[in-house]
């Protein structure tokens, strides 16, 4: 099929690209010129693993193209992806902005029978006003579906390839039989593609995300009260997780969620509800818990010097929201860095691919950017962990302690062993556990 995918950031350029490699003929579309002289030249804006060698083939055999004149594209086209950002509005709500645009383009130059599939988060009741504002354009009522994507970062070529499921919102058999053998390839294990309407699969996706939200906001908030009582929360969530109405997944206790999709997400669903006349009381609690845990470390750092860390030369480990991407939206490292900062403390990052987007935001306000994360450390009077890159996991202790002018660890992802820390004399933080302090003995 030819496809055109409108918006190549996270979403459209892993959309674009994953189709192509399946054998279709894709056209990526975006305003920025830059960007797409860039992705011509094989420059990938975002960092996601595999994600440059798909690009990079699939663009040299001819199946990938990226251009910005949409009207070149859009009267060949079988499918039209609409797969622009739909950002945080002041309101908390989704800003659709880039989507009315993007109808307002595409519609003079629309087949009829070309099918228009809204790929990017969108509040539920988007995908009926698209069906009305096509309609009104073209004189004519044309196919209009949703595609809601799962996709995490750090994993994405996986989870486009290899789904759990495929939701589909549909109006009629002609865009389900579209959709239906876009996907076919990847529903070869067996795995489901549902259909349903539109209203139902927007709110599945925030619903989705705000569920798995839910679940690292209430672990956070066990392991905040781990804290206060002894407990150790690496037990209480095995002992929780081996419920199989429970599960592992997204249990895992540390500095909360960040990114471009879960905070944007849980807010939007609120905000509709609000909207609507609805309390949506669980909704406002996870973003608060949320909020609140991000400044975990800042808690902890700030208690242990007293607010003094003004000359204190701060090592930092992880910038990223999370591993195996550069995305620094809404992580917990900024709440650190902002409080450093205001305190006067030396700062030193690193962070395998973020440091570039921390550099755009802080500048010269962070005194060393770091080409190892042993460097970061060199001199430090403590480390502060933000992100699990598995580079982290495993440190040379005595190294580390040899050094830092001082043994003191924070750590907001509960690397290390309590054991293995006390044992190499180090004062350690981390998140729902008994502290390794010996000033506390």
């Amino acid at each position: 099929m030819k496809l055109a995918v409108i918006g190549t950031g996270y979403v459209g350029l892993v959309t674009g690209t994953c189709f192509s490699d399946l054998g279709n003929d894709v056209t990526c579309i975006d305003v920025n010129e830059a960007k797409v002289e860039g992705l011509r030249q094989g420059i990938i804006p975002i960092y996601e693993p595999g994600l440059s060698e798909l690009v990079i083939r699939n663009y040299e055999e001819g199946r990938l193209k990226f251009t910005t004149a949409a009207s070149d594209v859009i009267p060949d086209s079988d499918v039209v992806y609409i797969a622009v950002g739909t950002p945080q509005s002041d309101s908390g709500a989704a800003d659709l902005s880039a989507v009315w645009k993007v109808v307002e383009d595409i519609a003079p130059h629309l087949r009829e029978d070309a099918l228009v599939i809204v790929k990017s988060t969108v509040p539920v009741g988007t995908n009926a006003k698209v069906f009305e504002m096509l309609k009104k354009l073209t004189g004519r009522e044309c196919h209009c579906a949703s595609n809601p994507e799962f996709l995490k970062e750090g994993s994405a070529i996986d989870d486009f390839m290899y789904p759990d499921r495929v939701v589909c919102g549909v109006r009629n058999e002609f865009s389900e039989e579209i959709l239906q053998t876009l996907h076919a390839p990847l529903l070869r294990t067996g795995k489901p593609i549902l259909f349903m309407s539109p209203e139902s699969s927007e709110l599945t996706k925030y619903a989705a995300n705000a569920l798995l939200a839910t679940k690292i906001s209430f672990i956070n908030e066990i392991a905040n009260l781990s804290e206060k009582v002894g407990a150790d929360i690496n037990d209480v969530r095995i002992g929780m997780g081996h419920d199989q109405r429970i599960g592992f997944q997204f249990l895992f206790p540390g500095l909360g969620y960040g990114g471009s999709c879960f905070p944007k997400d849980v807010r939007a669903l609120a905000s509709l509800a609000d909207s609507l006349d609805l309390q949506p009381k669980i909704m406002r609690a996870v973003d608060e818990v949320n909020v609140h845990q991000r400044a975990s470390l800042v808690r902890k750092i700030d208690a242990y010097y007293g607010g003094d860390l003004a000359g204190k030369k701060v090592g930092i480990w992880g910038l990223a929201f999370k591993p195996k991407t550069d995305d620094v939206r809404e992580a917990p490292a900024l709440e650190l860095l902002r409080y450093l900062i205001e305190k006067g403390a030396e700062i030193a990052v690193h962070d395998p691919e973020a440091m570039e987007n921390i550099q755009q935001q802080f500048g010269d306000k962070i005194h060393t950017y770091c080409k190892n994360e042993m460097e970061a450390i060199d001199g430090a009077d403590c480390l502060a962990i933000n992100t699990e890159w598995n580079e982290y996991r495993t440190p040379d202790f005595n190294k580390l302690k040899s050094k830092m002018k001082a043994p003191v660890i924070f750590d907001g992802r509960n690397l290390f062993d309590l054991g293995v820390v006390e044992k190499n004399g180090f004062t350690y933080y981390s998140v729902g556990r008994t502290p390794v302090d010996p000033r506390l003995t």
